[in-house]
């Protein structure tokens, strides 16, 4: 996971890129898109909103990243730290999401069952 897949040279600075640091990078990449699904739900709502997209995003790109800072060689506690708590908490959400649709189902099926 450590060898080198391509190397870019930018401005007298190279660039190794291996398996790891394309995790890395796409752990970035959902973390920080996720603000883009973020804007456009709440602009589409006209309103703040968090859709289901964003906790999904934000726990898939702290676990990439926490796997990248922790099973690469990189033993960077900093990365670790930074991560872990934004994971804990898209993982609460993710949770909370999931009870209020248990509840919902619950209500519409006592509610159709009155209806009867």
């Amino acid at each position: 996971m450590n060898d080198t897949l391509f190397r870019v040279d930018l401005f007298d600075v190279a660039v190794v890129v291996t398996p790891w640091k394309l995790i890395g990078y796409l752990g970035v990449a959902l973390f920080a898109g996720r603000w883009f699904v973020q804007v456009i739900a709440s602009h589409s709502a006209r309103r703040s909103q968090f859709p289901r997209l964003f906790w999904y995003m934000s726990l898939l790109g702290s676990l990439l990243l926490l796997s990248y800072f922790s099973l690469s060689n990189k033993s960077d506690s900093v990365g670790v730290l930074s991560n872990l708590f934004p994971a804990a908490i898209a993982a609460y959400n993710l949770f909370l999401e999931a009870r209020h649709d248990r509840r919902q189902a619950g209500v519409s099926r006592s509610a159709q069952g009155a209806s009867s």
